[in-house]
C-alpha cells in the first residue's frame, strides 16, 4: 500500500543524495551494509533499554539506505541480481532487529510478557510474509497480491509508534501506549497479509496445474 505512492516520493528526494554518493565513488553494496549496520545498532542498542525515541531517530536516519542504494545501482546502470538479493537479504535482518530489539525491552525491563510475545509474532509473521511471495515466484507462479501490511507499512506504523512513544521521557504523558497499539495492528495486520498471500498463491498453482494438465492431455490426443 505504502510502497506506490511512499517509494516515488522519497526516490525523487533522494536522487541527489544518491548521485552525490556516487560523486563520492561510494557503492551500492557499501550503502546496503552501512544501512543496515546503523539500523541494527539503532534497534539494538537503544530499544531494549526503553530509549525509543533515540533509537528511532537512529534508524530513520539509516533506514533510507534501502531506496538509496537501489536508486544509484540505476544511476549507474549496475542493477543486479546480486544487487537485489544482498538488499533483500539485509532487509530481513535489519527487520529482525527492529522487533528484537523491541522484544528484549518486553522481556526485560519492560516487564510485559504478552507484548513480549507479540512482538516476537510481528518478526516471525514479516519474515514468512515475505517468504511467500518470494517461494511463490521460485516455482514459477506471479504472485499478483500485495497484501493489507508489507514491510513499509510495518516500518512505518512500528517505527513512528515508537519514536512518539519516547516522549515520555520528556514528559509528555500516557503517549507509551501507542507502541503497543501499533504492535497489535502490525501483528494482526501481519497475520491478514499471510493469509492473502497463501491463498493467492494456491489458487494461481491449481491455475497453473490446471492449465499444465489440459496442454499435456491435448498433446496426448494428438
Amino acid at each position: 500500500m505504502l510502497n506506490k505512492y511512499a517509494r516515488a516520493f522519497f526516490t525523487r528526494v533522494l536522487t541527489p543524495f544518491a548521485a552525490l554518493l556516487i560523486r563520492l565513488g561510494v557503492s551500492p553494496d557499501a550503502v546496503t551494509l552501512v544501512g543496515t549496520g546503523g539500523v541494527i545498532t539503532g534497534a539494538l542498542v537503544f530499544y531494549p533499554r526503553g530509549e525509543f525515541f533515540w533509537g528511532t531517530v537512529v534508524i530513520t536516519l539509516f533506514v533510507f539506505s534501502d531506496l538509496i542504494d537501489g536508486n544509484m545501482a540505476r544511476q549507474l546502470g549496475r542493477s543486479s541480481r546480486w544487487g537485489a538479493f544482498l538488499d533483500s537479504t539485509l532487509d530481513r535482518v535489519a527487520d529482525g532487529a527492529i522487533f528484537g530489539g523491541l522484544a528484549l525491552w518486553y522481556a526485560g525491563k519492560g516487564d510485559d510478557n504478552v507484548l513480549c510475545a507479540v512482538t516476537i509474532f510481528c518478526l516471525a509473521s514479516g519474515q514468512v510474509v515475505s517468504y511467500t511471495k518470494a517461494r511463490g515466484e521460485s516455482i514459477g507462479l506471479p504472485v499478483k497480491v500485495n497484501g493489507l501490511v508489507e514491510r513499509a507499512e510495518r516500518l512505518v506504523i512500528s517505527l513512528v509508534a515508537c519514536g512518539f512513544s519516547g516522549l515520555h521521557k520528556f514528559g509528555v504523558p500516557h503517549i507509551e501506549i501507542l507502541l503497543p497499539i501499533a504492535l497489535w495492528i502490525v501483528a494482526v495486520g501481519s497475520a491478514v497479509t499471510l493469509v492473502q498471500r497463501v491463498v493467492t498463491v494456491r489458487r494461481e498453482a491449481e491455475e497453473a496445474d490446471a492449465a499444465e494438465r489440459a496442454v499435456t492431455q491435448g498433446g496426448e490426443t494428438r
